[in-house]
C-alpha cells in the first residue's frame, strides 16, 4: 500500500503508476495548451482546460512568469476539478491527465499494445529491402 503524501509536492501529484510512467514520457513530446499568466486561475481557464483535456485526455499546462500563484496552488485548483489528475510538476509545467470517458488512450485495451495508436487505425508495415527489391523486379516483368 502506498503511503499518504506528507508534503504539498506529493500531495498534489498522481500515485506512481506503470500509468504515471507511461503518461510522463506521452507528455515529454506535448507542447503547452494552457497558458496561466498574471489573472491566475480564472473560471475562462478552467472551461479551456476542461475541453483539452477531453479532447487530449493528457495536457501540459503552462504557468508564466507574471503568474502569481505559486505552481504547487496552481496543481491543487487544477486537481480539485472531479477527474482530474497532476501527473508532473516540472518547473513552471504541469502536466495534467483526466481519462476519456468513452475512449480512453492510456488506459484499457487501447493501451495495451501501444498508447499513440487510435482503434481502428493499423501501422503499415514498412517493406524489407528484399521485398523492396523483389517489387521492383517484378514491376520491370510487367513492362516486358
Amino acid at each position: 500500500m502506498s503511503q499518504p503524501a506528507t508534503t504539498s509536492k506529493k500531495r498534489a501529484l498522481m500515485p506512481s503508476t506503470p500509468l504515471r510512467s507511461r503518461l510522463r514520457g506521452h507528455g515529454h513530446a506535448l507542447d503547452a495548451i494552457v497558458r496561466i499568466g498574471k489573472a491566475g486561475v480564472t473560471p475562462a481557464i478552467t472551461t479551456h482546460l476542461t475541453k483539452a483535456l477531453f479532447d487530449h485526455e493528457l495536457v501540459k499546462v503552462k504557468l508564466e512568469a507574471e503568474c502569481p500563484d505559486d505552481r504547487f496552488t496552481v496543481a491543487d485548483q487544477l486537481a480539485e476539478q472531479p477527474g482530474v489528475n497532476v501527473v508532473q510538476i516540472l518547473g513552471r509545467t504541469l502536466l495534467l491527465y483526466k481519462r476519456h470517458p468513452q475512449e480512453p488512450r492510456f488506459e484499457g485495451s487501447r493501451a495495451a499494445g501501444n498508447g499513440d495508436q487510435v482503434a481502428g487505425d493499423k501501422k503499415k508495415k514498412k517493406p524489407s529491402p528484399i521485398e523492396k527489391r523483389g517489387a521492383a523486379k517484378a514491376r520491370k516483368r510487367s513492362r516486358r
